[in-house]
């Protein structure tokens, strides 16, 4: 079981920054993948970005050059850097994470870009 906590959301002007933190208990963070997922209201939850246990990353076409995700498997905690943030990143970004068929989320939190 792994249990799963996000901080870090809030209100930002465009333009601005936030960084989420996902901190990890109840199991090894390395042997997961991580990633962060968001959900705007009156859409589907979407990939955002993903880091594997090696450190691989891959992220969404909408926040290439924009974000970076990045793990501490020492604090057990995973990091999304989100830079030059825009009205459409808006949102309540999740923590996933996945190991074979296991998949655990954590409650979210919400990311407003507005002015």
């Amino acid at each position: 079981q792994v249990q799963l906590v996000e901080s870090g959301g809030g209100l930002v002007q465009p333009g601005g920054s936030l960084r989420l933190s996902c901190a990890a208990s109840g199991s090894i963070l390395r042997l997961y993948a991580m990633g962060w997922h968001r959900q705007a209201p009156g859409k589907q939850r979407e990939l955002v970005a993903v880091i594997t246990g090696g450190g691989s990353t891959n992220y969404a076409d909408s926040v290439k050059g924009r974000f970076i995700i990045s793990r501490d498997n020492a604090k057990n905690t995973v990091y999304l850097q989100m830079n030059s943030l825009k009205p459409e990143d808006t949102a309540v970004y999740y923590c996933n994470a996945r190991l074979a068929d296991l998949s655990f989320w954590g409650q979210g939190t919400q990311v407003t870009v507005s002015a």
